[in-house]
């Protein structure tokens, strides 16, 4: 894929992430959730820019600390996002201010990544944030799913309960 291409792929889906990140949603439990992660880890893995082929070294520890850090925004934004269940039992999330800061706090921690590589004149190319992006995405979708049968849980302890209560 181009650069101008893969930047635009990556605006387009940050900015499809973001919007559905805050506004209030059903959580989709069925196996798709993890769609969108696997073709961008893809995409990503077969790109030539993955990583500095002048600095190979160097360039596979700061991609494993890019990766990392993913790994930590992507669970940061699930356990900062709102979820819970309706009467239904059905599971809603909305990301809070909390996910914000969040997001915020990745965008530093990705660019003090890339800020060092290059200080360091090692340059990852834009298929190492794509990988990253995607990796956050899986993160995210696993815990938030985690949660989300904790919430059923919850929810179907309680119901019953509640029906007792009134009878008396």
């Amino acid at each position: 894929m181009s650069g101008p291409t893969e930047v635009l792929v990556i605006i387009t889906v940050v900015a499809l992430v973001v919007v559905r990140q805050f506004r209030t949603e059903r959580l989709a439990t069925d196996r798709k959730w993890w769609l969108l992660p696997a073709i961008l880890g893809c995409v990503a893995i077969t790109d030539d820019s993955l990583m500095d082929p002048r600095h190979t070294a160097m360039s596979a520890v700061l991609l494993a600390v890019e990766l990392v850090v993913s790994l930590g925004i992507g669970i940061g934004w699930a356990f900062t996002t709102r979820i819970w269940a309706d009467e239904h039992g059905d599971v809603w999330t909305r990301g809070t201010m909390a996910t914000a800061g969040a997001w915020v706090g990745g965008i530093a921690a990705r660019g003090a990544v890339i800020g060092i590589g290059l200080a360091m004149g090692v340059h990852l190319g834009s298929s190492s944030f794509m990988l990253g992006l995607a990796l956050s995405l899986l993160a995210r979708g696993g815990v938030l799913l985690w949660r989300a049968g904790q919430e059923r849980t919850a929810h179907v302890v309680a119901a019953p309960q509640q029906v007792w209560e009134a009878r008396r």
